[in-house]
């Protein structure tokens, strides 16, 4: 009996498993509280303004489906038709769930690849610690916002400088939890996003070397992978000596 029982579970996990080849994507999507619409499928438009959409699919009875082939992780957009804001999600090969709750846009989730996992926990955590700041934050701002209008008035440096600082104490804990991400997720598609941020702040100089060289290879042949790369090359090119003048 247990062995005709392992037989059938193993049955069901493997037809329920999509035969997905290298690259191909599937997305089936719930929107909540919507039976019928548009979905466009976006992505950030290389020339920097707005975003473009490259597929674009019904929404039936609450739910839709997208099919197609990338070539490497890449951040993508969900816009659904005359709902403000976009669900972002990692589009790379393998079978994305992704549910848009169109009341509160900011409470989708993707889920199903591990890069799509880690972004929706990546957020749920953000937003927990951001929710902890949020008193610290609004007093400050309270506190200080006519005194910073009156520096930047008058270019008073030093006090622009002094709150600056006070507001970087405030926010630490956030910064701490994105910046340190990369160190204990290396196969995150999310930490090579991190680490390229972070290669372009002159404060991570020491550090970003050892942070790229822990994240996973396949996340170094990725586009932002690659960017990072190409920054330290350049930064560990020697300074040209200047030209003798002239006799």
């Amino acid at each position: 009996m247990k062995k005709i029982l392992l037989l059938v579970t193993v049955a069901v996990v493997l037809f329920s498993c999509k035969n997905l080849g290298e690259g191909e994507y599937e997305i089936t999507g719930n929107v909540k509280g919507m039976k019928t619409g548009l979905v466009y499928l976006e992505k950030q438009n290389p020339m920097g303004m707005g975003a473009l959409a490259i597929d674009t699919v019904k929404i039936v009875d609450g739910k839709f489906e997208i099919k197609g082939k990338t070539a490497e992780p890449e951040i993508h957009f969900i816009q659904i038709d005359k709902v403000n804001g976009k669900v972002p999600f990692i589009l790379e090969g393998g079978e994305i769930a992704i549910t848009v709750d169109k009341d509160s846009i900011f409470k989708s989730k993707s889920t199903g690849t591990y890069s799509n996992d880690e972004f929706t926990k990546f957020n749920e955590e953000s937003t927990k610690i951001q929710k902890r700041m949020q008193k610290s934050v609004t007093d400050f701002q309270m506190k200080n916002m006519t005194v910073m209008n009156e520096a930047q008035q008058n270019k008073d440096t030093v006090t622009m400088n002094r709150l600056r600082k006070e507001y970087d104490v405030i926010q630490k804990p956030i910064t701490d939890y994105t910046f340190g991400y990369p160190k204990t997720h290396p196969k995150s598609f999310i930490s090579v996003l991190i680490v390229q941020m972070m290669a372009n702040n002159p404060k991570f100089a020491k550090e970003i070397d050892g942070l790229y060289n822990s994240l996973d290879e396949s996340l170094k042949k990725t586009k932002p992978g690659k960017a990072v790369k190409s920054t330290l090359d350049i930064k560990k090119k020697p300074a040209l000596a200047p030209a003798p003048a002239a006799q």
